[in-house]
Formats: structure tokens, C-alpha cells, sequence
């Protein structure tokens, strides 16, 4: 079998000192579906952008098509026949998908305007042959951030790559659209395309990948044939020991209601009716998962939670004061913290340092301020102490966020959430994008917190994620909940599945659901 990329050497050092590939090696082979995982900065999203020319090493070389090539732009790396899905989506807002996904390379009417009946006859066709449905006249500004990370594949499949690089390309996709991408993946092998497929998710990499390159601390550690390896043994190489998958115990003894929802509706400017009649209790001392699909009204439902949107009607009652229509800042001194569900769009300030976006929330307290002065000694203190407690891979506290790795992003969102000692915890996919290790570690951050009687709801599109964690679990589908499972730890994902498909529902289940 021929080799289509092979990378030597490769030193990379940023200019804060920070090593993020150090003598890495790699070998990816033609017509092969190539992981690479590692803990979060590890080096491989790093590795990624040397490859597709965002970024140049200090030393190494890379040779394509068995060509030395150094590449300046990732336009070179386009012309030569590689295409890069990013982590964090890289969309115009303001564009349709179909303007997006022609970006560069539009077609044109007497060279000079955008031919618009060609972009959408074009989009549409690749839409269709790859097998992944987008609404190609919407502005991505529109879209769930599902719907956007299939226009991100798109784009890049449209200019025809040899190499398709996808960097965390599940990280935002129900397991039905995880299942049609990797259709698509194995077609386009079969086609004779190469993919690096880079993921935090080991059985995702079991399930795709023909060969898996482990890296750890920057250096790559090994490179196997998948069916060599178990999950677990990648996970142990991934972090260097063992990692726990059991579920939680059983939580202690449940408290008091801390939240109750009572016919809560939303009804979108476009006279949707996204949520309908959502009824639950969130009780100190427990974590109540909600299951569903993508797109059934979890957005909403958080949204509607946090004081992030106004519900058409119903109540919102925390520690019994409704706090419906109630914004974000008045919610959260009442005790309520919010993980959002993308980190980038509402958990964080990329440009700002670690420091502003731990205090974001707070900067007008004690001990941050006095009056209108901030005090930075105390804030750098409170900032370096989340760093340690969380885990948090950077040279200080005033890099910008924008700089960490993905991970190391959702840790900093997850620390400070956590660190204002709320009451009732709204954790929308808490663990979206981190390694092992550090799900791991945010899981346990989790069982603590609802250990010493705080409340937990957790929304996760990982039914993994869900039964591990969960004390009790509902079910969300178009809008409202059709099932209630008491005790989580009697409960599959074959349990929940035809909830979260529609097939079958509880009776009264979208009425008064209560422990």
C-alpha cells in the first residue's frame, strides 16, 4: 500500500513557549481511515493546522504524494489536494450554506456577479450525493450547530480533497448523523479518498478507523493497526493509566425540590411551537438526564432555563420563586450556573484571557473589586487555583482562551460555572470535545457537586454520557417529553431509543412528570 502523507521530525513551538509537537512522526497510508487521539493539547488539532498550512513548524518535514511540500496558506493545501474540517467551525454567519460552501471558488455570471440558481443547484447536488441534508438557502446564522458541522464537511468535500482532515467531526452530531457521516466516510474510502480522522470518542475510532496514532505530551507514543486495540488500551495510552466507565453509584438520599418546570411553551418567531407543556422536578442531591435527538427543543429548553430566552408560557420555579423571564445575570444569583452547549458562541470570550472569562460573571463582587476598581492580585490568585483544580494545559492565566485546545476551552467554561457554588446546575453537554481523562474528570466534578446536594440537569446528545452519570432520565422528542425512566441504572440505550425516535411514548408522559 502507498503512502499519501508522511511526516518527519515535526517541532512546534508557539511564542509563549508552549511545545504543542515535539519530533512527532507520522505515516498515513492511501485509501485508509487514519485516527489520531490524545488528551486534550496533546498536540494533534496542532499537528493538524501544520499539515493543511495554517501554521509552520520550526523543524520536520512533510511530504504529500511522496513531494516534500511547505505549505503557506491553507489555500496551497487545497490546491494540492487537502481539504480540513476545523474543530471549531470556520462558517461565514451572514452567508447561506450555499454561498458558504462556494466560498472561493464561486461561479459567475458574465465574471463579475455570483451566478445564485448555479450555488444552489451545485450545493444541492453535493448535498445529496454525500448523503447529508442542509437547508442550502438558510443563513448559517440560522442553523443548529449540528446542521453547521455538516456544511463544514460539505465545503470541504465539495473541492474534491484527496485528504480529508476532520478534526472532532462528531462532536456536535446525533448518533443518527454520526451514522450517516460514517456512510459517507467508508463511500468516499472506497472512492479511493485518504481521511485523518482526529476524536475523543474511542469507539467512534473503533468503529471507522483502519489505523490509530496515539499522542501524549506532544510526542506521537504509537501507531497500531485498530484491530489491535481495545478501547481501553487506548484510553491507557491516551493518559498513561486506567480509566473508570462504570456508572455512578447510586446518589444519597434525594433533598428538596429545587426546580420545578410547569407547562412551559415556547413558541418561536416563526410560530413554531418548539417546546410544549414541559413539566419536571429537579431535586437537591440527584442528576436527571435528558434524552433526545438533536433538535427536539433542548436549545429551547436551556435557553427558556438560564433567562437566555422568554417562554410563550408556563413557570419556572427556582427555590418556589419564578424566574420566567428573568435575565441570565438576576437567574444566576439565585443560584443557578449554566454549561452552555457551545462552548464558543456562549461560554466564552476567545480573545479575552482565562482571567476575564473566569470572573465574567463576578467581576463586580467581592473579592474582585472594590467600587469601580478591579483587583487583579485576587483575581489572578482565584484564576490559577481553577487552573490546578480543573486541569487546565496553559503557560498562565492571561493567555487567551482562544488559544487553548478545544478541551481545555470547555474546562475553563466548566470551572468557572462550578466554582460559584450554585444551587442547581444546568449542564448542557458538559464534556462536548475533551479527551478521556478529562471527561473523566469533569464526570467527577459532577458526582461531587450532586454528592453534597446540589442539582443537577443534564442534557447530553452522548446516551453514554447520560446512563453513566444519571439518577433518573426523561425523554424529549418534538418539543416534549414522552417518557419518564425512575431509575436510571435499569435503563439501555435500547431502552430509550424508540422514546427518542418517536415510536412510542408514555401516556400522559408530556403532562406532569415528577419523581
Amino acid at each position: 500500500m502507498s503512502t499519501i502523507l508522511e511526516i518527519e521530525n515535526i517541532l512546534k513551538v508557539y511564542p509563549d513557549g508552549v511545545i504543542a509537537n515535539r519530533d512527532v512522526s507520522l505515516r498515513v497510508e492511501d485509501n485508509t481511515i487514519h485516527a489520531v487521539v490524545g488528551e486534550n493539547g496533546a498536540g494533534k488539532s496542532t499537528l493538524m493546522k501544520i499539515i493543511f498550512g495554517i501554521t509552520s513548524p520550526q523543524e520536520g518535514t512533510i511530504r504529500f504524494r511522496g513531494k516534500e511540500v511547505r505549505f503557506k496558506s491553507p489555500n496551497d493545501a487545497i490546491r494540492s489536494g487537502i481539504g480540513m474540517v476545523h474543530q471549531h467551525l470556520m462558517l461565514a454567519p451572514d452567508l447561506t450554506v450555499a454561498e458558504n460552501m462556494v466560498l472561493g471558488i464561486e461561479p459567475r455570471k458574465r465574471k463579475l456577479f455570483l451566478d445564485q440558481e448555479e450555488t444552489l443547484r451545485t450545493s444541492k447536488k453535493v448535498s445529496e450525493e454525500y448523503g447529508l441534508d442542509v437547508p442550502v438557502e438558510k443563513k448559517i446564522r440560522d442553523l443548529p450547530i449540528g446542521v453547521r458541522q455538516r456544511v463544514e464537511i460539505l465545503k470541504a468535500l465539495f473541492r474534491n480533497a484527496e485528504l480529508l482532515i476532520l478534526d472532532e467531526p462528531t462532536a456536535v452530531l446525533t448518533p443518527q448523523e454520526v451514522e450517516v457521516l460514517f456512510k459517507t466516510l467508508f463511500k468516499l474510502k472506497e472512492n479511493g479518498k485518504t481521511i485523518l480522522f482526529i476524536s475523543h470518542k474511542l469507539k467512534e475510532v473503533k468503529q471507522i478507523a483502519d489505523r490509530v496514532t496515539v499522542m501524549r505530551d506532544s510526542r506521537v507514543i504509537t501507531t497500531e493497526e485498530a484491530s489491535h486495540l481495545t478501547e481501553e488500551k487506548i484510553a491507557h495510552l491516551m493518559v498513561g493509566r486506567d480509566i473508570a466507565g462504570d456508572r455512578l453509584p447510586p446518589s444519597p438520599a434525594l433533598g428538596d425540590i429545587r426546580m420545578s418546570v410547569r407547562d412551559l411553551c415556547y413558541v418561536t418567531d416563526e410560530n413554531i411551537r418548539a417546546l410544549n407543556n414541559i413539566n419536571f422536578d429537579l431535586r437537591a442531591g440527584e442528576i436527571l438526564g435528558l434524552a433526545g435527538v438533536e433538535g427536539n427543543g433542548q436549545t429551547y429548553l436551556i435557553k427558556t432555563l438560564t433567562g437566555l430566552l422568554e417562554p410563550t408560557s408556563g413557570d419556572i420555579l427556582l427555590e418556589n420563586r419564578n424566574i420566567a423571564g428573568l435575565s441570565p445575570r438576576q437567574v444566576r444569583e439565585l443560584g443557578l450556573s449554566h454549561i452552555p452547549e457551545d462552548r464558543m458562541d456562549d461560554g466564552v470570550a476567545e480573545h479575552t484571557s482565562l482571567e476575564e472569562n473566569f470572573i465574567v460573571d463576578r467581576y463586580y463582587k467581592q473579592p474582585f473589586s472594590r467600587g469601580i476598581r478591579l483587583r487583579w492580585k485576587d483575581i489572578t490568585s482565584h484564576s490559577m487555583d481553577l487552573i490546578k483544580r480543573f486541569q487546565i494545559l496553559t503557560k498562565n492565566s492571561r493567555t487567551p482562551v482562544g488559544s487553548l485546545s478545544g478541551g481545555n476551552i470547555q474546562k475553563v467554561v466548566v470551572a468557572r460555572e462550578l466554582s460559584s457554588d450554585p444551587e442547581v446546575i444546568i449542564a448542557a453537554q458538559p464534556t462536548r470535545g475533551v479527551d478521556v481523562g478529562s471527561e473523566e474528570h469533569i464526570h467527577s466534578i459532577l458526582k461531587e457537586a450532586r454528592d453534597r446536594g446540589k442539582a443537577v440537569f443534564l442534557v447530553s446528545a452522548d446516551l453514554d454520557e447520560i446512563l453513566k452519570l444519571s439518577t433518573r432520565v426523561i425523554v424529549i422528542y418534538n418539543g416534549g417529553l414522552v417518557a419518564h425512566f425512575p431509575d436510571a441504572s435499569a435503563v439501555t440505550d435500547k431502552d430509550l431509543g424508540p422514546y427518542m425516535l418517536g415510536v412510542k411514548k408514555e401516556e400522559g408522559s408530556s403532562g406532569k412528570i415528577h419523581p
